[in-house]
């Protein structure tokens, strides 16, 4: 097991970038043809993601051409997939989004997330002259 195990280690990719159900990603993908190589795109909403973060992860990005919902599902570190880039990001409450295969359009429709700029935070830390304590005059 611990060959195998090796193994599985060299062949993930460490240029994934954070993938969640609700993000639309577009997946650049090596496709043969004779002896011909190419690159595809398939731009869609990713509406699963399964089996973790290991060799066997998988992602299931849906997108309608021409009126007609196509679902195609990604090994994520296979070697025939180029990249993933993250286009936009939406808010959903669901970790499976099958529920938008029935949905039509409008109805489908995602509330996108606005990414703020980040801020950083810095402490300046000022050091304030201590007051010399003043003897306390005594009444008469």
């Amino acid at each position: 097991m611990n060959k195998l195990d090796e193994f599985n280690k060299k062949q993930l990719k460490s240029d994934i970038p954070e993938i969640k159900s609700g993000y639309t990603v577009s997946v650049h993908q090596k496709i043969k043809e004779g002896d011909k190589q190419r690159i595809q795109v398939f731009e869609g909403l990713v509406i699963a993601k399964k089996h973790g973060k290991g060799i066997n992860a998988t992602i299931t990005v849906r997108k309608t051409s021409q009126g007609v919902g196509v679902e195609r599902i990604f090994p994520i570190n296979a070697p025939f997939i180029e990249k993933i880039e993250v286009v936009k990001k939406h808010k959903v409450r669901r970790a499976k989004l099958y529920y938008i295969r029935d949905k039509s359009a409008k109805k489908a429709r995602l509330k996108e997330i606005k990414e703020q700029p980040q801020k950083t935070v810095t402490k300046k830390i000022e050091e304030k002259p201590k007051k010399e304590a003043k003897p306390a005059e005594e009444k008469k």
